[in-house]
């Protein structure tokens, strides 16, 4: 069961990182020469997410793509944090089996 919850919070870790940076590009959108940020997750060999963040190379801003970005975040975000309480909730009910 270790496996799902370091999937679970790698998944919670990224989702949060990405909301961070979709926040951070709405809130510069009129700062002269701001490039974006975008965080990149990748899967893991050993199961679960990695995120990366990086800078976009063009200037401007994409305000539509950052909220669409912080929807899709909070939704992974949930559904992690579901995964991880459905993992929990299972582990005490087999320590209350063997009790």
């Amino acid at each position: 069961m270790s496996i799902g919850l370091s999937t679970a919070l790698s998944g919670i870790s990224v989702a949060n990182e990405r909301l961070r940076a979709s926040a951070n590009n709405i809130a510069n959108t009129q700062t002269t020469d701001f490039r974006r940020q975008q965080v990149e997750a990748q899967t893991l060999e050993s199961g679960g997410v990695k995120g990366q963040l990086r800078q976009v190379n063009s200037v401007g801003n994409a305000v539509e793509a950052d909220l669409i970005t912080q929807k899709s975040a909070t939704y992974a975000f949930v559904a992690n944090l579901r995964v991880l309480q459905t993992q929990l909730d299972a582990s005490g009910t087999l320590l209350d089996i063997h009790a």
